[in-house]
Formats: C-alpha cells, sequence, structure tokens
C-alpha cells in the first residue's frame, strides 16, 4: 500500500507560516528601503558612476541629456507593470508603484540636502552598492520591488528558484557593456563593482528559506 504524504503542515514544523506585515511595517520599511536606494543614486551621480538594473538605464540615459533619472526610472518602470500584475498579482504591483515613485520623488531631493566637496569613484561605488543593495532588501522583504527588471528577477526566483541577484547580475552585464561603449571606461569600470556590490548583497541576503514575512 502506497503511503500517504503527510500534511504541508508537519512535514517542517520548525518554520512558520509566512506573516504579512502590517500598514505601519510597510511604511517604514519603504521610507527606509527607498531612502537608502535615493542616496546610492546621489552617490552614484555625484561621481559620474551608473549601476545595473532599471535604474541603470534610467541613470545612462539621464547623462544623455533630456530628462532627469527620476522621470526616466518612473516611465521605464511602466511597461513591467502588467507583468507584476499577472505574475506576482495586484499588492505586489501596487507597492512597487509607490516604491518607484517614492525613489523617483526622493533623487530629486536629495541633491538638496547631500552633497560630496571630494568623492573618490571606486569608493563612491563601492558605497551605493551597498546602501541600495541594503535598500532593495529591505523593500523585497515588504513584498515590493522597484520595478523593472526586478519584477522580472523576483518572478524567476519564485517559478524557477534562481536567486533573484544572479538573474539581475545578467541584465547587468548587457547594460554595462552598452556603458563601455557610451562613458569612460574607468568611470564604467568602478561602476561596475557597485553592481556587483548590489546583487551579491542581494543573492547572500534575499533568500525564501531564511525570510518568511510578507
Amino acid at each position: 500500500m502506497a503511503r500517504s504524504s503527510p500534511p504541508p503542515d508537519s512535514r517542517e514544523p520548525h518554520r512558520p507560516s509566512p506573516l504579512r506585515h502590517t500598514m505601519l511595517e510597510d511604511a517604514q520599511a519603504f521610507v527606509l528601503g527607498t531612502t537608502l536606494c535615493a542616496l546610492g543614486v546621489q552617490f552614484l551621480t555625484a561621481a559620474g558612476l551608473v549601476t545595473g538594473q532599471t535604474a541603470g538605464a534610467a541613470v545612462l540615459l539621464s547623462y544623455m541629456g533630456g530628462w532627469s533619472f527620476g522621470v526616466w526610472f518612473f516611465l521605464l518602470n511602466l511597461p513591467f507593470y502588467g507583468l507584476g500584475w499577472v505574475r506576482m498579482g495586484p499588492r505586489f504591483v501596487v507597492k512597487t508603484v509607490i516604491a518607484v515613485t517614492m525613489v523617483s520623488v526622493l533623487t530629486r531631493l536629495m541633491p538638496l540636502v547631500v552633497t560630496f566637496e571630494a568623492l573618490n569613484p571606486w569608493a563612491a561605488s563601492a558605497l551605493s552598492g551597498a546602501v541600495i543593495g541594503m535598500g532593495l532588501i529591505v523593500i523585497f522583504r515588504h513584498g515590493a520591488s522597484l520595478g523593472g527588471i526586478g519584477i522580472l528577477a523576483l518572478w524567476v526566483q519564485e517559478r524557477f528558484g534562481i536567486q533573484a541577484g544572479w538573474v539581475q547580475l545578467g541584465f547587468d552585464a548587457l547594460l554595462f557593456a552598452l556603458a563601455f561603449a557610451l562613458l569612460d571606461p574607468w568611470l564604467v569600470a568602478a561602476s561596475l563593482s557597485g553592481a556587483v556590490v548590489v546583487n551579491l548583497i542581494i543573492a547572500t541576503n534575499h533568500r525564501r528559506d531564511r525570510y518568511v514575512g510578507r
């Protein structure tokens, strides 16, 4: 006689069920996460650097003239909301729209309160990678992303079990290949180290088996 499988709750009794965050917890996390990301962008743009993901594309476009990073970042994210709605659900998309809008606004305000007299490009890249990476983890753990490739990366992680950081690293490789053709190779090389820091932080720390909050 075939043995029946135990009910799901009895397989891993040591692991709690996913807990949904309260609105207050989400609010404080969004303020913290988006502020860290905006600070990271300030490090980048003050040193003339770029970064990966959709934010990197927005930075690159802002350097080429026309609109600011905040405007490009908001616009580039619009096409990805449909995928997020279908694959991740309306709650995820609403939270992501809020987070993207907050970063777009905060990056416009950050230069008014944070400036640098001296900023080494390599130090700026490492610091931006650290604060953006931690900001993204905070946002991810509260059921949102900063849109764009982040939505795709989170869906791939949920669907296929591939860490979101590795998916984003592949996209970043293509983005930086374009940046090398358009910008000072020395600054792009420094920027690349920061993008690696971001994705390593996410790949190491954002794991479903270690964090159950939603």
